[in-house]
């Protein structure tokens, strides 16, 4: 008999993670294979092309655009300062001069004698990758990037929002059912990443990007109270870029990752249980979410601070783990559609036979029993395995 199996988030105690860390564009990347990297280790480096500026000097001196190599006082591929003169006429008199000032600092990339104009270029910028979490450096993509190995506990969301962090993990709750308020968080929380329960708010989180708090992991939030944040109804692209919005104008980064779904849901016991034991601990942590083709879960990355040994012939990002055959009995799985979104249980029937739901489809389903002892009948495809060990 076939079966159905739908992957699901990954909450573990042990497990190892490969991220592949690529630059945008083609540059020089730092470390060997072997290497220690911590999070914040600069692991590969490129420069992105300085901003160019277009000068018209023929217009600007009132000369033919074949003429204007002659009035120039700069060359071509020459470094400039702001308002240094690169061209100027030579009249007569000579309040009638007229000067044509660089509006970088750069250099004077090139001249047309087509246009007669001038093409200034910003010096280059210098883009740093980072390893985002510790561990060990077990391949090198050249000109790339790399691949980087870690050891860890894992914790995957549901959802999330804002990029890349780090920091040490505190707990602002006692219970995972209890909601995390702004009265809650301090000062010292900043740089931290705090761990909510059920919910938050938007003034929770207001507070939070005031404080300077890194990253914020919680079972959920209210739909409306994240349009307000951001400012925009969010959609369904990838997301890991966005900036809170705070007095009205201004954004700050924050990273928020939700476990369970959106409205006020009690974070998984196991979830918080490991995330607690883990309180104290450094911790990487992504806000970045896709949930169509090539599926990105938000994530929370505890090193190991003792990793066993470097297992260099794996490939690939994400957590290494074996297949596994399907939904069994006794799996703890989360529902990923309405009206039941969010809701927990473990997997308590498989019926053989298909079954026809309100579609008038005829699928495979499974029977969930809940954290209130009721039983229902899920399509398979509309629930997730919470994974781990």
């Amino acid at each position: 008999m076939g079966h159905a199996y739908t992957p699901g988030l990954m909450v573990t105690e042990r497990t190892i993670v490969r991220k592949r860390r690529l630059l945008p564009i083609p540059g020089q990347v730092i470390v060997r294979v072997g290497d220690r990297v911590q999070s914040q280790t600069v692991v590969a480096r490129a420069e992105l092309a300085g901003t160019v500026h277009v000068v018209n000097v023929a217009n600007l001196l009132g000369i033919a655009p074949d003429e204007v190599r002659e009035y120039l006082v700069k060359k071509e591929g020459q470094e400039v300062r702001q308002d240094d003169v690169i061209a100027e006429n030579k009249p007569l008199i000579r309040w009638l001069k007229t000067e044509v000032r660089s509006p970088i600092n750069g250099k004077l990339e090139s001249v047309s004698t087509l246009t007669g104009q001038a093409l200034l270029r910003e010096p280059p910028r210098s883009l740093e990758l980072l390893a985002y979490v510790d561990g060990a450096v077990v391949e090198v993509h050249p000109a790339q990037g790399l691949t980087v190995e870690t050891e860890c506990s894992l914790v995957q969301g549901i959802f999330g929002i804002g990029g890349e962090t780090w920091g040490e993990l505190v707990l602002g709750v006692k219970s995972p059912d209890e909601s995390l308020t702004a009265g809650r968080l301090s000062p010292d929380m900043k740089g931290k990443i705090v761990v909510g329960g059920a919910f938050l708010d938007a003034a929770c989180m207001k507070r939070s990007a005031e404080l300077g708090i890194a990253g914020l992991v919680v079972g959920g939030i209210h739909d409306e109270d994240l349009r307000e944040l951001l400012g925009y109804d969010l959609g369904v692209a990838i997301t890991g870029t966005e900036r809170v919005l705070i007095d009205g104008k201004r954004r700050v980064p924050l990273t928020l990752v939700l476990t369970e779904g959106f409205g006020s849901i009690p974070m998984a016991a196991k979830t918080f249980q490991l995330l607690a034991h883990h309180a104290g601990q450094k911790v990487s942590v992504s806000g970045a979410t896709q949930i169509r083709a090539g599926v990105l879960r938000p994530e929370i990355i505890i090193p190991k601070e003792s990793p066993s040994h470097l297992r260099g012939e794996g490939r690939g990002e994400g957590p290494v783990a074996g297949e596994r055959a399907g939904i069994r009995l006794g799996d703890q799985v989360r529902i990923i559609r309405d009206p039941l979104f969010g809701r927990i249980g473990s997997v308590a029937g498989l019926p053989p036979d298909l079954k026809q739901i309100e579609t008038e489809s005829h699928v495979r389903v499974l029977e969930v029993t809940l954290s209130d002892n009721t039983t229902v009948v899920i399509p398979r495809a509309n629930v997730e395995i919470i994974e781990g060990t």
